[in-house]
């Protein structure tokens, strides 16, 4: 059989990756690989069950390690997901309140954290949070070193800023769920106003997850077809209006599921559960994630913000950011958000 030619051989230039794509800095390599893969969850709420229910579902982990401070329903949720073993792929289920349950981890997810008290300031939560983080991620990073460290509770960007830092471990490492799922409910709400499949949608929201995040317009393709460039510029103008409207339903959308519900869970378990398939199977998808964004868009490289853009995900953690074209006032939005939260950062006692 004739090998198939690469596209080097066909003329195709050998550095269009580096056109496309960023590197990371200060990137580690991968860990070795093995057969045995583990993931750890870091929180028996419903969003960790809910993370780890899909892990189980979609067979991406051999040993599945539970930690939470609450030993019976820790034991009662680890309890109830082996009584479904008979319908599942086999996967070894672990849970302790010790973090050695955690050893040998490919991937540990922390879901843990605590949630605003009304009246509180921004910044007494994350001093909070910066307590509880002190007591989960130095252990979690003794017992799997060679991990990589997704990071889910809320606020997500600071506290992927708080692991980065208490871990020790290199940045590339070290990811937060960021926007990965506001750009599906994005994806999901320009399917229904496009009439088409939500999976034949690219689009992405960017820069600090929640209320101030990005909504990169000129990226949008369905199908491969650009959307706003296919539009006369009166249409164009118009489909504006609606796509603003789209971004504020993105942004309100799981505020509107907590009151309807109290809390989100299964958008949540689907996203994490996708980053952690990129990761481990060295998948190289792009995600829109928060990592360590100084140096990007004109972000100052003093800031040691993380922040979500879209990025190449392997089994090394961030391989590479895409070079997105964004507009003047999107990479604005972005700077003042990195100004934000650096600014917040440097009260943290870190």
């Amino acid at each position: 059989m004739k090998k198939a030619s690469s596209l080097s051989e066909l003329g195709f230039a050998n550095d269009v990756h580096h056109a496309l794509f960023r590197p990371i800095q200060e990137a580690a390599p991968p860990s070795p690989t093995k057969r045995h893969t583990k993931i750890s969850v870091v929180g028996a709420g419903n969003v960790g069950m809910a993370i780890a229910q899909t892990i189980l579902t979609q067979h991406l982990a051999d040993e599945l390690a539970l930690v939470d401070a609450k030993p019976d329903m820790l034991r009662g949720e680890m309890l109830d997901l082996q009584h479904a073993a008979a319908f599942l792929p086999h996967t070894k289920i672990l849970a302790s309140t010790d973090y050695s349950v955690t050893a040998g981890s490919d991937i540990c997810i922390i879901t843990a954290g605590a949630r605003q008290l009304p009246g509180e300031t921004r910044l007494s939560l994350l001093q909070r949070n910066l307590a509880l983080f002190k007591q989960i991620v130095p252990p979690v990073a003794k017992h799997s070193p060679g991990a990589l460290l997704v990071v889910v509770s809320n606020p997500v960007d600071v506290l992927t800023y708080i692991a980065w830092k208490l871990s020790g471990f290199p940045p590339n490492r070290v990811i937060g769920s960021g926007t990965n799922l506001d750009s599906s409910r994005f994806k999901f709400l320009l399917a229904e106003h496009l009439e088409v499949n939500a999976q034949d949608v690219q689009a992405y929201m960017v820069g600090e997850h929640g209320d101030s995040s990005v909504a990169l317009w000129s990226s949008i393709s369905v199908g491969g077809v650009p959307i706003l460039s296919q539009l006369t510029k009166d249409k164009a103008a118009m489909e504006q209006g609606v796509l603003e409207r789209i971004r504020k339903a993105v942004v309100e959308s799981a505020y509107e599921v907590i009151r309807l519900k109290g809390y989100t869970s299964w958008a949540i378990g689907y996203s994490v559960a996708s980053l952690a398939r990129s990761l481990l199977r060295d998948q190289h998808r792009i995600h829109p994630v928060s990592l360590l964004a100084k140096g990007f868009y004109g972000i100052p490289e003093d800031h040691e913000v993380f922040l979500s853009l879209p990025a190449q995900l392997g089994r090394s953690g961030v391989l590479s950011v895409a070079n997105i074209q964004l507009s003047e006032e999107e990479a604005a939005r972005l700077r003042r958000s990195a100004d934000t939260l650096w600014e917040l950062q440097r009260q943290l006692e870190i």
